[in-house]
């Protein structure tokens, strides 16, 4: 028996990144240079206060033992705090808030906690992939509705609500967006509310690129600023994206009473929760200078610039993103019949710069590629004039990643 004989992993589709990923490695091996704006993983430092209290705390003995799976009470109160500050939410940090795994752990959990086998969820198409294979993986069957904008999307759930049996129990939101890098204001999340008061459904709100917006005179609202939404909203967040602390791991759950306690049963089965000394210095972050989440934010909105200017110039025209750590593009009109994973396999090969294929977020995400921003301006602009060339039938400049960076001959691969 192979892994793909089992039933919940016979529930999954291809993993879409695999090909581009297997060819990313492939290259690297070769010790050939790639500008990498596959995966959204922050490449910024960690604010230094935040390492320097996960020192201290791993220091304590005490700290080394079994965590909470809720999150240590600090960091609850911490997280509450922050959602009071920003958004003008009061929260029970001990029934209304919950410590997870970052938001990738949350929804999953979520889905293990809400969903019984033959749920229908109503998601986004495209979107980021655990939305759906998350409520996949619990049982769940997903109701998708192409998402091309909020507008599409909402206008799409009653219709999805009509024709789904058994009726679906709740809808995903994900503002700003992961692939598509779209926002929405106060208005789209109290029509949404609405919506779901009205067909009876939970609101699932993945809010991960809460801090990571272009306008300051415009952030991203939280659907928990509607009046009534905890009746029936759940949001998570993460301190992955806001202070690059992917790696650590942790995140957390906000909102409706009686979903946070299901969610917190579950975990209670399944986790320790994170490191305590990791907790810690989450509360730190959360709770100290804020200047650091300001210059993150200038750094990624000077990405976008040099993207958005040196990809137009290249020939591929990009719409401006308002928000995220990405910008979501339909593939140059000459290329489009490739499709979006052939499509990005030719312009690694041929320029040496990696993308996200849009049919790794859902089928109408095909025919659109995900660029993340987690390069340099500098090599930004050298994956536009690589671009440039692809895109002009070109040769790639030859030269491995060591001459790229020092110009001297390589002796050995990445």
């Amino acid at each position: 028996m192979s892994g793909d004989d089992y039933y919940k992993i016979k529930r999954l589709p291809p993993y879409v990144f695999e090909e581009v990923n297997k060819l990313k490695a492939r290259m690297r091996a070769r010790g050939e240079d790639i500008i990498d704006f596959g995966m959204g993983n922050p490449d910024l430092p960690v604010p230094e206060h935040i390492v320097e209290k996960l020192v201290e705390t791993a220091r304590k003995p005490r700290t080394n033992r079994y965590s909470s799976s809720r999150g240590i009470p600090g960091l609850r109160r911490a997280m509450a705090g922050y959602y009071d500050r920003r958004f003008g939410v009061k929260l029970d940090p001990d029934t209304e808030v919950i410590s997870t795994l970052g938001s990738k752990e949350g929804f999953a959990n979520l889905a293990q906690a809400l969903c019984a086998p033959g749920d229908v969820i109503i998601a986004p198409n495209p979107s980021y992939p655990i939305h759906a294979f998350g409520f996949i993986m619990a049982g769940g069957v997903i109701r998708h509705i192409e998402a091309h904008s909020p507008e599409q999307y909402l206008a799409g759930i009653s219709r999805a609500v009509r024709h789904s049996v058994p009726p679906p129990i709740a809808m995903i939101l994900c503002y700003p967006a992961n692939p598509t890098a779209q926002v929405v204001g106060l208005d789209f999340y109290k029509d949404a509310v609405a919506l779901a008061k009205k067909h009876n459904l939970l609101i699932l709100s993945d809010m991960a690129y809460s801090e990571i917006y272009f306008d300051e005179d415009d952030p991203p609202p939280s659907v928990l600023q509607v009046d009534g939404a905890k009746d029936i909203a759940v949001e998570v967040n993460t301190l992955s994206k806001t202070y690059s602390m992917a790696g650590f791991r942790v995140g957390f759950a906000l909102g409706n009473a009686r979903v946070i306690a299901a969610l917190a049963r579950v975990k209670s089965y399944l986790d320790y929760g994170a490191y305590t000394p990791i907790q810690v210095a989450a509360a730190a972050a959360l709770n100290g200078p804020q200047d650091c989440v300001a210059e993150m934010r200038a750094t990624y909105k000077a990405r976008r610039d040099a993207l958005v200017d040196s990809f137009a110039k290249a020939g591929w025209p990009l719409e401006e993103p308002k928000a995220s750590m990405f910008a979501w593009t339909a593939i140059p009109e000459k290329f489009r019949h490739l499709g979006s994973v052939e499509f990005s396999k030719q312009l690694l090969e041929k320029a040496g710069v990696a993308v996200a294929p849009g049919a790794g977020f859902g089928e109408y995400g095909d025919g659109h590629v995900r660029i993340a921003l987690v390069e340099n301006e500098q090599r930004i602009r050298q994956a536009a004039r690589a671009v440039r060339r692809f895109l002009n039938g070109e040769e790639r400049e030859p030269g491995t990643a060591a001459q790229k960076a020092t110009g001297t001959p390589s002796l050995a691969a990445e």
